[in-house]
């Protein structure tokens, strides 16, 4: 699927409306559209997370592995953006979809990034170095855009992948925030509840 972009600003939307894929003009405010901004912003911040995983320090090899999955998962979530923005009538056969192989993939490499990380004696905080500060900060966001596209799905309809995908991706930046701390020689921050 080619798409050439020659012009950035439309005006379009300076009344506050935008237009969906296949052209209907919906209010920015929409849940469509804070469904599709919340995975952007979540795309966003991988950014940050690959950025900080280039330049901090620990093993080559993992942070070419964390690099690599990163990159995937961002392309996934525009492909998810992409869904989301346009109407289930006006989907393309040719538009690139979320499907149950992707969910399977995250679940594939939860498992695999888990294998050797000891029990949770609490519940984590966030923290680390800035690479587990920045996973945190992307799991918080993903969670914010699953409960956008719950409500989302409450109103109109949501393929169930798009929801499997962002439940299961936020499990993904959890365990990755674990493991990279591992991988980094890092402390891993945990609740104590008895602090105050």
């Amino acid at each position: 699927m080619s798409i050439w972009i020659s012009k950035v600003y439309t005006k379009t939307g300076d009344k506050g409306q935008t237009a969906l894929v296949g052209g209907k003009m919906v209010p920015k405010h929409s849940p469509r559209i804070e469904a599709y901004g919340t995975v952007d912003e979540l795309n966003a911040v991988i950014g940050l997370v690959r950025k900080s995983n280039h330049e901090e320090a620990g093993p080559q090899g993992s942070r070419d592995k964390l690099d690599a999955l990163l990159g995937r998962i961002q392309n996934e979530l525009f492909n998810l953006g992409s869904i989301l923005a346009t109407l289930p009538e006006d989907l393309s056969e040719k538009q690139p979809r979320i499907e149950a192989r992707h969910v399977e993939a995250l679940e594939h490499n939860i498992d695999e990034l888990n294998e050797n990380l000891p029990p949770l004696r609490s519940f984590t905080l966030p923290g680390g170095g800035w690479t587990s500060s920045y996973l945190h900060l992307a799991r918080t966001v993903c969670r914010r855009g699953e409960r956008r596209l719950s409500e989302l799905s409450t109103k109109e309809t949501v393929d169930p992948e798009c929801l499997r995908y962002l439940n299961r991706l936020s499990d993904f930046l959890y365990v990755a925030g674990r493991w990279n701390v591992r991988e980094r020689g890092e402390a891993e921050p945990l609740w104590q509840p008895e602090q105050v």
